[in-house]
């Protein structure tokens, strides 16, 4: 199975893609820059990988589900088995490359080094954009030039008053300070440009950051070892505020209902979310319909309960 152009398609959507078992694609917002060659680069992301970042976060695996309409499982299998022989191939010294994404290799011994594709940029408020090169000013052209316009300026004075008067060469300087203030004028308009769509990219990443936190989960495939206990659970019998502590998601409608009776076993006012867009059962220690009580409370818990505790706001 080929998941390469899977992983370039969400990099522009998301910053961070999870291979299952292998690793992280990571991408991160760079600003507007001058090379050495003084050409100017516009805003842009780029592309890291990190092989401690293994974890599966169902990112990957539901967008192949969605497209492919294949089972979640299998499916998690054969993305691992694709992480597998990467590793493999790794090993034995040969290199991966990932269209647009970049190329990986191991030239030490468990050591993965990735070389970004730096012509990709995955930045969509930069998409078209490329290097913009510097205008040399030639200055003798522009000499000519001027003596040409003066040429044509119909002023009625005689050859010999033209050698006797200073007034040619100031002429001269005048149009030539014309020249450069336009000249000028022109790269001051053009940099102010550049800086707006400088600071709208930057809030559109911030905006982007934000929603994904919001959005982001953490999944337990594996059923949790516990007792079979017949109970039911029903999603309304807690009232529902707008910020919910999240405990976590299950695929398993079951375990989402355990852990819900764990909670209230502990004194929790938990209670069950329904589903996300990834089919995953939602169970929260609390809701509360201040923002500020949902931090305070998400605080204790972290320090208390659990360190992957998160915050989900409903709009």
């Amino acid at each position: 199975m080929r998941i390469e152009g899977y992983i370039s398609d969400l990099l522009y959507r998301y910053n961070c893609v999870v291979v299952p078992g292998f690793g992280a694609f990571l991408t991160h917002t760079q600003s507007a820059r001058f090379d050495d060659k003084g050409r100017f680069h516009p805003p842009k992301k780029s592309v890291s990988f990190n092989a401690q970042l293994n974890t599966n976060d169902g990112l990957l695996v539901a967008h192949i589900g969605q497209l492919k309409k294949l089972p979640y499982d299998t499916l998690l299998e054969e993305i691992q088995k694709v992480g597998e022989t990467w590793q493999k191939r790794l090993s034995n010294g040969e290199s991966i490359l990932i269209p647009e994404v970049g190329k990986l290799k191991m030239p030490h011994e468990g050591k993965i080094v990735f070389e970004p594709d730096a012509t990709q940029n995955y930045l969509t408020s930069s998409f078209g954009l490329g290097a913009i090169a510097p205008v040399k000013i030639e200055r003798e052209i522009l000499k000519e030039e001027v003596e040409a316009l003066e040429e044509t300026i119909p002023f009625i004075i005689t050859a010999e008053q033209r050698e006797k008067t200073s007034f040619r060469p100031w002429l001269k300087y005048a149009a030539v300070l014309l020249l450069a203030f336009s000249v000028g004028a022109s790269a001051y308009n053009s940099y102010l440009a550049l800086n707006k769509r400088k600071n709208i990219a930057q809030q559109d990443a911030q905006k982007e950051v934000s929603r994904l936190i919001q959005e982001a989960t953490f999944f337990d495939s594996a059923p949790l070892e516990l007792p079979a206990i017949s109970l039911s659970v029903t999603k309304k019998e807690t009232v529902r505020g707008k910020h919910h502590i999240i405990a976590g998601a299950f695929r398993v409608a079951e375990n989402a209902e355990r852990k819900v009776a764990q909670l209230k076993e502990k004194g929790f006012d938990a209670l069950y979310l329904g589903t996300n867009r990834f089919g995953l059962h939602q169970v929260a220690y609390g809701s509360f319909q201040d923002a500020d009580s949902a931090l305070d409370f998400l605080k204790k818990i972290r320090q208390s309960e659990s360190a992957d505790a998160w915050l989900l706001s409903e709009k």
